[in-house]
């Protein structure tokens, strides 16, 4: 027998089971087609506004990424096909073709994203027509984007990085789905009431790192500036003394980041980054001329008549001053200064050729400077090996930085960077670190490295050599006294090669400043400019001017 209490227990699970049973049997019978219509509600077709990545940014944190806003014109197909007047309104305001985007509302249900002008928007956003919308996203990329051969470019297809940067930190960067705009509707395709076209948030920020370089963004600015306006070819390369971190790098002429087939067969190889890559470098080489001859002892303080030009073998040697009958009686801060040939092929012909490319190998040329490793492709320039048997031929040619010898813009300005440091060679870097979206640092890129190369002597004696080429020498011609001053080289290289009958000759210009403590180091390099003191030495003047002036 059921005690009062068991009892009481038995009927209230009797009753609870009887409750479920019914409301089990309601759904069967009678709200089936109710919940399978909720069901179909879930139906959802959408169009992605943009894939999100993390920024990729200077030194101080100012992004070289999404940096202008992007609009974009949301047409509802569900809601223009039965209102034809509105999407007339809107293409004509919009400067659209009607017809085409009458087919796409027919075709589609998903939205179509237009992207449009803020002028375009203003003539249609108060008109208020049904079915049209807007939304404000970023750029990647736009016409005004710097450091476009470091950073790099995406993908149309898949919106992955396919160069520099963009590619080599791609897993960092990521690359999840972006906010959509989505029309919701029931399973015969119909909005469903209350939900619609809406926008749908999927992105998460949280997901991405961010790329942190050691580029600065203000002297970026002022070197591609100074390079636009030349509208000259070539490259130029900041690098700061104390570290070895590139501050700035530029490559022109450059890209559209957001249409890389129009360059795929250009004759201009915008998509060539020059400063990563080899050239002959003329009369720069003098100064590893110079570091080779008193790290050895060679005594330097003769002086040498230039009567124009040098025999040595079966082959003259000119100089600059051949067609004035040479430069006479010069010392070696006047054959620096006037970059004089003769001099320097004498002085080399006796220090001997292994000497001068021990010299080169320690400066770093012929290997590559380790930016490879931190995404930038780069050419590790030529250095011929020393156990090649060199005539006095192979040897002068050298000595003036023609023949065998090549090397990168990157690499020459930390060799200039190197001098002002007082002989210490810094490892170059233009990643710094991944960073997540707080600014801690996730992964450290950057490597800190540096040794002495030459003594201090022989750096403050190249750097006296440097002033003196800026002072009254071949780049006298950039004024930089009222900023501090600057010591510095030019060249000119001859590649052999020659176009419409004239020999190609690139210029060179490199140098540092201010003159007392140097901070940055830069490297000018112009394609067929020919005399680095006009063509390349205005660059250098332009960017140091400005980054003196402003103390950056």
């Amino acid at each position: 027998m059921f005690s009062g209490r068991k009892y009481a227990v038995f009927l209230a699970f009797c009753l609870v089971f009887a409750i479920l049973a019914a409301r089990l049997f309601y759904f069967m019978a009678y709200d089936g087609k109710n919940l399978a219509k909720a069901a179909s509600i879930q139906r959802i077709a959408d169009s992605q506004i943009g894939r999100q990545r993390g920024e990729i940014l200077d030194r101080n944190g100012i992004p070289f990424t999404n940096r202008s806003d992007r609009i974009l014109a949301v047409f509802q197909p569900l809601v223009l096909r039965y209102n034809p007047l509105a999407l007339e309104e809107a293409c004509r305001k919009l400067g659209l073709d009607f017809f085409r985007m009458k087919r796409e509302m027919e075709e589609h249900r998903e939205p179509v994203l237009v992207e449009i002008s803020p002028e375009s928007k203003n003539n249609v956003s108060g008109l208020g027509l049904k079915g049209v919308s807007f939304v404000r996203t970023l750029k990647r990329y736009d016409d005004h984007s710097l450091a476009r051969h470091i950073t790099g470019y995406l993908n149309k297809v898949d919106s992955l990085g396919q160069t520099g940067v963009e590619r080599s930190f791609n897993d960092a960067l990521g690359n999840s789905r972006g906010d959509v705009i989505a029309a919701v509707t029931d399973g015969n395709r119909n909005l469903v009431k209350g939900l619609g076209y809406r926008l749908i948030r999927l992105a998460d920020k949280n997901r991405q790192m961010d790329v942190k370089l050691t580029l600065d963004y203000h002297i970026q600015d002022i070197t591609e500036r100074a390079m636009n306006e030349s509208g000259l070819t070539g490259a130029a390369v900041v690098e700061d003394v104390l570290n070895g971190d590139i501050v700035a790098i530029s490559s022109k002429p450059d890209f559209d980041q957001n249409n890389i087939g129009n360059y795929l067969n250009s004759p201009r190889n915008e998509l060539f980054n020059r400063a990563v890559a080899s050239y002959n470098l003329g009369s720069l080489f003098k100064i590893i001329d110079v570091a080779a001859a008193l790290e050895n002892g060679l005594p330097v303080g003769d002086s040498y008549f230039c009567s124009g030009s040098i025999h040595v073998g079966d082959k003259d040697f000119k100089c600059l001053s051949y067609e004035r009958g040479g430069h006479g009686l010069v010392d070696l801060d006047k054959a620096f200064a006037y970059s004089c040939n003769p001099f320097f092929i004498n002085m080399s012909l006796k220090l001997g050729v292994k000497n001068i490319l021990d010299m080169s190998g320690k400066f770093g040329l012929g290997a590559k400077t380790g930016v490879y490793q931190q995404g930038i492709e780069e050419s590790s320039g030529n250095l011929p090996p020393v156990e090649w048997l060199f005539s006095p031929g192979d040897t002068a040619n050298i000595s003036i930085g023609q023949g065998d010898i090549m090397a990168t813009p990157l690499q020459m300005v930390n060799v200039i960077a190197t001098i002002a440091n007082g002989g210490i060679k810094n490892r170059i870097n233009i990643v710094d670190s991944v960073t997540d979206r707080n600014g801690d640092i996730v992964r450290e890129i950057r490597k800190k490295e540096g040794s002495r190369i030459i003594s201090k002597d022989t750096s403050d004696r190249i750097r006296e050599l440097m002033e003196g080429v800026m002072e009254y020498g071949t780049g006298s011609r950039v004024k930089l006294d009222a900023y501090g001053g600057a010591g510095g080289k030019t060249a000119s290289a001859e590649t052999g090669q020659v176009i419409d009958g004239q020999k190609v000759v690139h210029a060179w210009f490199g140098g540092y400043f201010p003159k007392t403590n140097p901070r940055y180091a830069m490297v000018v390099f112009i394609e067929n400019g020919r005399a680095g003191g006009e063509s390349a030495g205005p660059i250098f003047e332009k960017v140091a001017r400005e980054i003196l002036r402003k103390g950056l």
